[in-house]
């Protein structure tokens, strides 16, 4: 059943307000923030797909556009991983402070740009998040953020988007936190071959399930 925090959600950031829709359901075991690729926003049929299933994990999400309608319309925002990292920050940072949320482990979800984004959040210092999931994402775009994320990332790449397999493989050889690289047969990068898409959504409630039900052992 839906909990009373259901619903859309105007989150302060800076100058600007974000939206984004977020879905409690009874007896949630930690909250899941997705952030969208390039050209995408919170009514990306995949990540609802995804969010769908981590709620019937148990899970609670939050589907975020981490620009505003304007912002959006320059295509150079929308690869500005410094300020989509800042923004999922400050996002991070709310659910942090309202009462429906900030008692749930948080993690966080990014599909392309969105991956990079989460993990520069995850590296800033006393972030919150405990676990990320990319999805076809571009964790190489976090650049120098990769050795300080501390949160345990799965990376889950389609065997056949070759390029962005490798790139993963460059990035996760940067990270120092626990992590894995997930290789889902037959998929190309939006998953959108028979069966890939659910395997890669099973795959990423596993490893929230994991990581969110364990203590923090970040010290900062």
């Amino acid at each position: 059943m839906p909990h009373a925090g259901t619903g859309e959600v105007a989150i302060p950031a800076g100058r600007a307000r974000v939206r984004g829709f977020l879905e409690i359901p009874d007896r949630a075991a930690g909250l899941v923030v997705f952030a969208h690729g390039s050209g995408s926003s919170r009514h990306s049929p995949r990540n609802a797909f995804v969010a769908g299933v981590l709620r019937r994990a148990g899970l609670a999400t939050l589907l975020m556009d981490l620009l505003t309608p304007e912002e959006d319309s320059h295509p150079e925002a929308r690869f500005d991983i410094s300020l989509l990292g800042r923004r999922l920050s400050e996002v991070a940072d709310w659910t942090r402070a309202e009462s429906d949320t900030r008692r749930l482990p948080l993690g966080c979800f990014g599909a392309s740009t969105g991956a990079a984004a989460a993990l520069v959040a995850s590296a800033a210092p006393g972030s919150p998040v405990r676990a990320i999931v990319s999805r076809g994402g571009r964790p190489d775009l976090a650049g120098d953020s990769l050795p300080l994320v501390r949160a345990p990332t799965l990376l889950i790449v389609g065997s056949e988007d070759t390029d962005v397999l490798e790139l993963n493989r460059e990035a996760q050889a940067r990270l120092t936190c626990p992590s894995k690289l997930a290789v889902v047969p037959g998929a190309t990068h939006l998953f959108e071959e028979p069966g890939t898409l659910e395997e890669a959504a099973k795959l990423a409630a596993s490893w929230f399930a994991r990581w969110l039900a364990t203590p923090s052992t970040s010290s900062r």
